[in-house]
């Protein structure tokens, strides 16, 4: 019988091998001769040679000004009259007409339960909005938290129903600040920052020819 190769030889401490060829591990700090010696692969001193320094959180650029925080940003981000950002956001499972004309059969009744048994959504815990992305032919009875104008519009039309369990929203814009105009002066009355003629200007003594009160008589005109 010819000789058995090494696979078909009997396991045994004598031809025991690992499966793979084990790769040595670096080891640093093992003196000049380790071949990582002296600064261990890590160059000379600098914020990376130190110990953790490589857990540092994504976007770090070693304390100075980010460049998400150098670019521009956009206007209105905590406006309540501006898209839902911030401590404005709101969270909703956005669902399309499109998925409910593809999942479900007509005349069906599309609740929560439902679009979850059908992975549409992923848990039942977040509202769910009805968008109106697609066309719809089919008459479904559709139940969720909120529908968009056109989602509503779209399943009447194609006579079904949607039945929104929050109410609407009532979003309430501020009117535009209009500029007062300047009230003008009543007619007839003099303005309060003119001062009055009379009291500004002295009136002049009539000549009579009678002594003055400081006892100065007006000289009289000679005769040619």
């Amino acid at each position: 019988m010819p000789p058995k190769t090494p696979e078909e030889r009997e396991l045994s401490l004598s031809n025991l091998k690992p499966a793979q060829k084990r790769q040595r591990r670096k080891r640093v700090g093992r003196g000049l001769a380790s071949g990582k010696g002296r600064y261990s692969g890590r160059g000379i001193k600098g914020q990376k040679s130190r110990a953790g320094s490589h857990s540092m959180r994504p976007g770090f650029e070693g304390g100075q000004m980010p460049l998400y925080m150098r670019l521009g940003k956009q206007r209105g981000s905590t406006s309540k009259d501006a898209m839902p950002v911030g401590p404005h956001r709101t969270h909703t499972i956005p669902v399309n007409l499109a998925d409910l004309e593809r999942v479900f059969d007509d005349g069906a009744e599309v609740t929560l339960e439902a679009l979850l048994d059908k992975r549409l959504i992923r848990n039942t815990r977040t509202d769910v909005k009805i968008l109106g992305n697609g066309e719809l032919k089919k008459k479904l009875t559709v139940t969720a938290h909120r529908f968009s104008k056109t989602a509503a519009e779209k399943i009447e039309a194609a006579g079904g129903t949607a039945t929104a369990l929050r109410p609407p929203r009532d979003v309430k814009r501020r009117a535009p600040k209009k500029l007062k105009a300047e009230e003008p002066a009543e007619v007839g009355t003099p303005a309060a920052s003119e001062p009055d003629a009379a009291e500004t200007e002295p009136a002049e003594p009539e000549n009579t020819g009678e002594p003055q009160e400081n006892g100065e008589a007006e000289a009289p005109e000679s005769e040619a």
